[in-house]
């Protein structure tokens, strides 16, 4: 009853934070490790948990993300798709021992890029670092990564897009739900015909995510968007130190 219990909050803290600042995964992630699942298996069923959030986001920016060019749009799927995909193929060939060796970088990384990733994308906005806009072989590293591990897929995309020369926050968080939730829906779609998805505990987190994700909205009102920034820090940073200190002992 407490790891369920543990889980259920977890996945509801998740649908808030996602819906406030995003990095629900830094939370429901750990949470199914620290209940005794293993690594490979825990990082597949956080993927299913978070889910449906990404659609009801995208269909939140539908006008934004509609003033986009209809062929880079489907360019921009395909290739999605695509990486995450390759992501989801590569981590059914890891074992646990090898998933558990490389996730506190993932974690440390995804985490310090979610904490400045608004210093970062007013940097690259300031340089002259802008590359050709919609380009496939970083949308593809990028979905690559959230297919392998969905951590701060979102504040790696919105960095990409401003490397594009995107501007418009609102097209940009459009856009990043729709290619978001491409990337989860292939790589979901892999795990479970994988057999590699808890499903009692994913659907569970699913419904307890969803309604975390509604209750965000009037908690964004409420609740310092550094504070929950910071919160979210501390978990990624925390989680992130203790699986390196495992790997390390």
């Amino acid at each position: 009853m407490l790891d369920i219990l543990l889980l259920l909050l977890a996945a509801f803290a998740a649908g808030v934070v996602n819906t406030i600042a995003g990095g629900g995964t830094f939370l429901t992630f750990p949470a199914l490790v620290f209940t005794g699942m293993p690594p490979v298996l825990a990082n597949a069923t956080s993927a299913v948990a978070v889910f449906p959030g990404y659609l009801g986001g995208a269909l939140g920016f539908r006008d934004e993300i509609a003033r986009l060019d209809r062929r880079a749009l489907i360019r921009m799927t395909v290739t999605a798709l695509s990486g995450g995909l390759a992501g989801a193929g590569l981590l059914l060939v890891s074992s646990d021992a090898a998933f558990a060796a490389v996730v506190p970088f993932l974690l440390i990384g995804a985490t310090a890029v979610f904490v400045w990733g608004d210093r970062l994308r007013a940097w690259l906005a300031r340089s002259s670092r802008g590359i050709a806009a919609y380009g496939a072989p970083g949308l593809f590293l990028v979905a690559l990564y959230g297919g392998y591990f969905n951590g701060g897929l979102g504040i790696v995309l919105l960095a990409l897009f401003t490397l594009w020369g995107m501007a418009d926050i609102h097209q940009m968080n459009g856009l990043k739900n729709a290619l978001s939730f491409a990337v989860s829906a292939i790589s979901v779609t892999v795990f479970a015909v994988a057999g590699l998805v808890a499903w009692p505990q994913a659907v569970a987190m699913m419904v307890a995510a969803t309604v975390g994700g509604y209750a965000g909205a009037p908690l964004s009102r409420i609740l310092p968007r550094t504070a929950v920034r910071g919160a979210i820090a501390v978990a990624g940073f925390g989680t992130g130190a203790v699986f390196l200190w495992r790997l390390v002992v």
